[in-house]
């Protein structure tokens, strides 16, 4: 008797919850149009950094490193000291070239006062002609060795001053690869003992493949691909940082290489950016964002709308009942928070936003068009 009347209330209970369920109304979601949009199309591309300049400081003499009058990491400017190498060698080899200067300068001299001497008496045919040439040659061979000293004195002064390196530029100066007491000047010793950098402005290198080169090529004239960014017209050169975040300050393409690398397929590009804050550094690594393609009336869908299932992708859309529908579609290229969408959806189709984990076709719902801003990557 008992179990009887348990069966019987859990009867009336599910039929109290069937005509509840029943009773509801369709609930709201949030929905949006698809309307026609004019945007342009970006492509993204993996770019590193250089330096306006990136000039390598080198011991152009060997020697002992005796100093360095920097502070690493820090701007220096043009004609700064920066190292200084044992010279002793080079300032005794300025002396005995002097000597040999002066060597040479007495014996041209001696050659001129020779020929000064005969030469009156070759006119009385007093010496032979030949004692004439002789010194004649003698003087000639003087002159020849006071230039070739003075030559070796000069090559010897100027190896002098290579003992003191100075800035070639005013920059950003590196961690110093060579300390007080080593060896410099000859491998596998240090050569290159520092770089610095210009990096009020900076270049970004990136590589086109043969294919990116055409559309971009096709998209813009030669002379628009090299044309600043604030001419109309040229090409928008953005750059992404490696936080993700959009840098401030607007690039142009600056340089296309001549050829197509037959080994890689692709072409070097660079793009120059100013830097007046220095914020970038040479070697990053950053994403170069250009313009492309111009769409219009481009049927876009938030991306958030999109579901994929084994590389198919579909959305949920409401009809003219208010029932919702699963489409498949086909997708083009992002645009900011959206997808270009290439076949599957039509102009005025609305499309779920949220709650997709809730919907599922033929479920009858209460859509609520809102709009959707997509924000840039």
């Amino acid at each position: 008797m008992q179990l009887l009347i348990l069966m019987m209330a859990t009867l009336v209970i599910s039929c109290k919850k069937e005509e509840a369920k029943k009773a509801m109304p369709p609930q709201e979601v949030a929905v949006v149009e698809i309307l026609p949009k004019n945007i342009s199309l970006y492509e993204d591309f993996v770019g590193q950094v250089y330096g306006q300049t990136d000039i390598p400081i080198r011991a152009r003499i060997e020697g002992y490193l005796e100093g360095i009058h920097f502070e690493e990491g820090r701007r220096v400017k043009k004609g700064d000291l920066l190292y200084v190498i044992d010279s002793s060698p080079f300032q005794e080899s300025v002396i005995a070239e002097q000597s040999k200067v002066a060597q040479a300068k007495t014996y041209l001299v001696q050659a001129e006062s020779d020929l000064a001497r005969i030469q009156p008496l070759a006119e009385l045919n007093a010496v032979s002609k030949r004692d004439l040439d002789d010194a004649k040659a003698n003087r000639d061979a003087a002159k020849s060795g006071l230039r070739a000293a003075k030559a070796n004195l000069k090559n010897a002064q100027i190896n002098l001053g290579y003992a003191n390196v100075y800035a070639p530029t005013d920059g950003v100066i590196g961690k110093t690869l060579a300390r007080v007491g080593e060896f410099v000047g000859r491998e596998p010793n240090p050569v290159i003992l520092n770089t610095v950098s210009d990096i009020d402005s900076v270049h970004v290198e990136f590589f086109l493949s043969e294919i990116e080169y055409l559309k971009l090529a096709k998209n813009y004239s030669d002379k628009n691909l090299k044309r600043k960014s604030s001419k109309k017209d040229a090409v928008e050169v953005s750059l992404i940082l490696a936080d993700g975040t959009d840098y401030e300050y607007q690039g142009h393409i600056n340089f296309i290489d001549r050829s197509v690398n037959s080994s890689t397929g692709a072409i070097l590009v660079q793009s120059t950016f100013q830097n007046p804050k220095n914020l970038i550094r040479p070697g990053q690594f950053a994403r170069v964002k250009i313009r492309g393609a111009q769409l219009e009336n481009a049927i876009l869908v938030p991306q958030k709308c999109v579901t994929e299932l084994q590389g198919a992708y579909s959305v949920f859309t409401v009809d003219k009942d208010n029932k919702v529908v699963q489409k498949q579609i086909e997708l083009g290229q992002k645009s900011g928070r959206f997808y270009v969408v290439v076949s599957g959806l039509a102009l005025n189709d609305l499309v779920v936003l949220e709650g997709l984990q809730k919907v599922r076709s033929g479920l009858v719902i209460k859509p609520k068009i809102v709009e959707f801003e997509g924000s840039k990557e």
